[in-house]
């Protein structure tokens, strides 16, 4: 499969308004949507395809709720890729101060109440015209991204189709990255050890509660 810079960011800005809190905003959307899904490949287009049939056959109320559930409540699905590889521990800290300068050196300044690592903030600035920088997050966190479409596939989540999408924009998996899914799987995200406090700034660890909406 062939995928043009143009086809990719259009699957990142897609993806990016399906992965975030449901409104009425996104049910004006869903012509729109429909529109730039089907002129992306197959395997971008048809999964978002699917999930915006989903989209329009449930009461807004129930989309919203689920995705609470799925996303808010399950740190299995959490969206922040950060949790994937440093749980919450202080070097999950300096891993968002990453995603931050990454954002700041392309002139992007994030809302305050936007946590950087959000799959659907990576998603919204790699379709910006970051496609580089974007891809290179996108790619550090591999594992987690798998880990959370493989966990909303087996539980019959409709967005494991658009993380099906995100995956099709990516690069196949390597054997490494095979075992990292494997090890994420088996021991789940790291711990911190005791007696150490995240030293990042308060601003920068994660809300329990705070997906984006």
């Amino acid at each position: 499969m062939t995928v043009t810079d143009t086809g990719r960011a259009t699957a990142w800005q897609v993806q990016s308004l399906l992965l975030s809190y449901p409104d009425e905003l996104l049910l004006e959307r869903i012509p729109l949507l429909r529109a730039a899904s089907a002129t992306l490949p197959a395997p971008l287009g048809e999964p978002l395809a699917a999930f915006l049939d989903h989209v329009a056959a449930t009461p807004l109320t129930e989309l919203a709720a689920d995705y609470v559930a799925t996303f808010d409540h399950r740190k299995r699905f959490s969206p922040y890729l950060t949790y994937f590889a440093y749980g919450d521990t202080r070097k999950r800290g300096m891993a968002l101060l990453r995603f931050k300068h990454a954002y700041r050196a392309a002139g992007l300044e994030l809302d305050d109440g936007e946590l950087p690592d959000h799959l659907a903030v990576v998603l919204e600035f790699a379709a910006a015209g970051q496609a580089k920088t974007g891809l290179r997050l996108l790619t550090e966190h591999r594992a987690g991204l798998e880990l959370m479409r493989l966990g909303l596939r087996e539980t019959g989540s409709p967005w494991a189709h658009v993380l099906e999408s995100v995956s099709a924009t990516l690069p196949p998996l390597s054997g490494r990255e095979h075992d990292a899914v494997a090890r994420l799987a088996a021991e789940g995200p790291p711990e911190e050890e005791v007696g150490l406090a995240p030293f990042a700034p308060p601003e920068y660890m994660p809300d329990p509660e705070g997906a984006r909406r």
